[in-house]
């Protein structure tokens, strides 16, 4: 349910959007075909945002640092309304933002773009012969070519140090088809189910992400060998694991992979993943955080190779735990936990070159920062303060290469000074449209809760906005439940957009959620229907009072907890307080959705375990608290949105909220995608998803 971090999003974006071609057609077409999708050329009539521009800006994604340290390698993604898919291009630039290059011009998208440990080669990720395989091409660009031909397709990949090989990824089937146990049944579609987790995500289990090693030679790789051979395991973890949960150590003997090895109904209850090594030559596999219960993901290690740094979770079962940053001691195996005493998230490890330093970013009071971890002195210092969220970090001696986002700008590529902590802004990806476009402003507010706490509150205005004027406002519901309303810039659930259309939003951050200190992000699990739902109406009871807000013309909007919360505040709408509402794959029917998910830890943490436990007091609030109970005080206008692929609420919560709505003869729509996940992914879809949920605001509250 928790969105575990942005980029998981960004790549699911990138493999969404593959497509195929002959090299033949990439040559061809290469700068002519007007089917080829390339960055738009837009003159806008407005300054206002609309669905079209948001969906025509480009989406920066993967940045990498040359090993001399001089240049910078990342990608783009532009997509095309007219074709409903995107295109994602390599482009290189100079560490100070000159000589800005598209390094690919192909039908196909290059993804997991890198640099070869020689700086000499870029390698990347390609579908341009069929299937995606590992190229390489030279920095400028030129000469491409193919170096793997592995049979079902490559998913990752990572050249070892010295480059005397390549460990990648692969989906692999371990267990047989229904048509292998029954040769004589070549067109049966049914599939036999034994055990739990059958389904995850938006796929049916029916294979597992394995790591292969070979050996690496200048154009090609030979003698592939699966690590995993035979095992029902996946690393790195789906659904949202990327190459960062996969590393060499820096002398290119062992491969370290996180990994949580257990299967059928005790991988549904658990989180307990671990952080492997798999040494080459001996071929044997190790559990280097054996008796760690929570999650530990993406191992880094210091340039020395002694030590090795991770993220770590104390609890199984709860995936929405403190991230720990922990650094291991290779040759005595002791383990250090450096984020006692500060009491935030460490995510996205970096150590910096001299192995003095660990940088990483942390979530605080709603803004995504870099931090420092001095490993002499054991003090963690904030480098960076602002209103943004910086979602990357690359250390370079006196300069880090991040990116950065806002609500009122998408990702760029920045450099920030270590000592000071200023940003200088490198790349200007969507400059030609933002500066044609007004956003509106973006203000902090701490407001007082009914048990007299501070809850940080942003409130986003709309462009041109005129404090005489009376402005309808939307009280956003954020989802997760444990995922911070930060400086995040959404291609669906996006601020400026919803401000673009003439409503004042107000974003709260709610008890649930991190950034806070661990007792307010712990304070919604076991209490669905509690103080966070005061703490919604708090904030919009609080913003409603200005003159500038109409209080006759409030509606209520959010997706997954976010669409939860608008069920709950639908059969608890005292006085008519909002007058319409949009859930989008929102979870309706407690009980349904405890035995329909995919991740059985999820529910069993956050509802507290199954419903016919009746001896279980927390457990029997949280079912006492689901939003179908409530419907027969269901009043209000809302349209229900939902995907059919979406396998950790399913869709059927959404078609009994809506169902339920009909019979109520309360005025409801309904907006089905058989075709998307718990996101909306497509052009297409997208757009109309924002026209669906402007034009269903502006029905009932202009």
């Amino acid at each position: 349910m928790k969105n575990r971090y942005f980029l998981a999003f960004v790549s699911l974006i990138v493999l969404t959007t593959l497509w195929q071609c002959s090299p033949k057609q990439q040559t061809e077409h290469k700068k002519t075909s007007k089917n080829l999708i390339q960055k738009p050329q837009l003159k806008l009539n407005s300054d206002i945002m609309s669905p079209e521009v948001l969906w025509s800006l480009g989406r920066m994604s993967g940045i990498q640092l040359s090993p001399d340290g001089k240049t910078l390698l990342f990608g783009i993604t532009y997509f095309s309304k007219k074709q409903n898919k995107g295109n994602r291009e390599l482009y290189t630039m100079n560490i100070d933002g000159s000589h800005f290059k598209q390094l690919t011009h192909t039908y196909g998208n290059e993804y997991n773009a890198i640099w070869r440990p020689d700086g000499k080669k870029i390698g990347f990720l390609s579908t341009q012969n069929g299937s995606m395989q590992i190229w390489e091409m030279n920095p400028d660009g030129s000469n491409p070519e193919q170096i793997s031909n592995f049979k079902g397709g490559i998913t990752g990949f990572k050249y070892s140090p010295d480059m005397k090989k390549i460990l990648f990824t692969s989906e692999v089937r371990v267990n047989k088809t229904t048509q292998q146990l029954y040769p004589d049944l070549p067109k049966t579609t049914g599939r036999i189910i034994h055990d739990l987790m059958y389904r995850h995500w938006d796929v049916w289990v029916d294979t597992y992400s394995h790591i292969f090693i070979a050996d690496y030679k200048k154009n090609g790789i030979s003698h592939t060998v699966d690590i995993m051979k035979n095992e029902p395991y996946s690393s790195p973890l789906k659904p949202f694991g990327g190459m960062d949960q996969i590393n060499w150590t820096p002398d290119s003997k062992n491969i370290a992979y996180t990994c949580k090895k257990l299967k059928g109904l005790d991988y549904t209850l658990s989180t307990n993943s671990d952080i492997y090594f798999y040494n080459i030559s001996k071929k044997t596999t190790k559990n280097m955080t054996k008796g760690m219960m929570g999650y530990d993901i993406g191992p880094v290690f210091s340039s020395n190779g002694k030590y090795m740094a991770w993220s770590s979770m104390l609890h199984n079962g709860y995936e929405s735990d403190k991230n720990r940053l922990f650094v291991m001691n290779l040759k005595t195996g002791k383990k250090v936990n450096y984020s006692k005493g500060f009491d935030q998230n460490a995510n996205s490890l970096a150590w910096g070159k001299n192995n003095n330093f660990i940088y990483f970013i942390s979530d605080w009071h709603a803004s995504d920062d870099i931090y420092k971890l001095n490993l002499q002195t054991s003090k963690i210092t904030k480098i960076t303060n602002g209103i943004h969220d910086y979602t990357s970090v690359i250390p370079d001696g006196e300069n880090l290469y991040t990116t950065k986002m806002s609500m009122s700008h998408p990702i760029d590529i920045y450099k920030v000074n270590v000592k000071t902590g200023k940003s200088k802004q490198l790349s200007y990806i969507n400059k030609d449209i933002l500066e044609q476009l007004k956003m509106g402003k973006v203000e902090k507010r701490w407001i007082k809760t009914t048990d007299n706490k501070k809850m940080l509150t942003w409130v986003i205005y709309p462009p041109h906005f005129n404090p005489n004027k009376k402005y309808p406002a939307l009280l956003y519901c954020q989802g997760g439940p444990q995922s911070t309303v930060s400086q995040f810039w959404s291609y669906r659930w996006n601020f400026q957009m919803m401000a673009a259309n003439g409503y004042i939003v107000v974003a709260p951050n709610r008890r649930g959620l991190p950034g806070f200190g661990t007792k307010w992000n712990e304070e919604i699990s076991g209490d669905y229907g509690g103080q966070n739902m005061k703490d919604y109406i708090s904030a919009i009871d609080a913003v409603k009072k200005e003159p500038y807000v109409d209080e006759n013309r409030l509606g209520a909007v959010g997706a997954s907890y976010g669409g939860f919360s608008i069920y709950w505040l639908a059969g608890h709408n005292l006085n008519h307080r909002f007058k319409a509402f949009i859930a989008h794959d929102g979870m309706f029917n407690l009980e349904a959705m405890y035995l329909e998910t995919d991740e059985m830890w999820f529910v069993n943490w956050d509802l507290g375990g199954p419903y016919w436990d009746k001896k279980n007091k927390i457990a029997q609030r949280s079912y006492a608290n689901s939003p179908h109970k409530f419907i027969q005080n269901w009043n209000t206008p809302i349209l229900v949105i939902h995907g059919q692929k979406d396998y950790r609420i399913p869709a059927t919560q959404g078609m009994q909220a809506f169902d339920g709505a009909i019979l109520r003869k309360v005025p409801a729509e309904f907006l089905y995608f058989p075709d998307e996940n718990h996101w909306v992914l497509k052009p297409q879809n997208g757009i109309l998803w924002q026209r669906t949920f402007s034009s269903w605001l502006d029905k009932w509250l202009k």
